[in-house]
């Protein structure tokens, strides 16, 4: 049950980091400089002239989106961890061949 819920746990986190660096990018699509283009006081009939600055650091959620996807790595790697407590991982054979390497356990005292 804990291997299933890790599993689940990584999926979660694939997909919502990747919707939010989906929606970071729709962001910084639309708040770049074509947004001039679009705004009705800026179109050629005005007399208005309209000129692009710059846009707010979006640092913090580039950053959000790499903690994003680290975090969905570290589960990731704690799924690895959580598989080999199951019943599903089968110990190796080279365990079984040191321990019957010819020589009989010892005998009881």
């Amino acid at each position: 049950m804990d291997f299933i819920v890790t599993l689940v746990a990584t999926f979660l986190w694939l997909v919502s980091s990747s919707a939010w660096a989906k929606a970071l990018t729709d962001i910084k699509l639309t708040t770049g400089q074509n947004i001039i283009k679009e705004l009705i006081p800026c179109q050629p009939p005005q007399e208005a002239l309209c000129y692009f600055d710059s846009v707010t650091s979006m640092g913090s959620l580039n950053v959000s989106v790499i903690f994003g996807f680290l975090n969905m790595i570290l589960w990731g790697g704690n799924a690895w961890f959580v598989y080999k407590e199951t019943s599903l991982h089968s110990p190796s054979n080279t365990s079984a061949s040191h321990s019957q390497g010819g020589v009989p356990p010892p005998s009881g005292i």
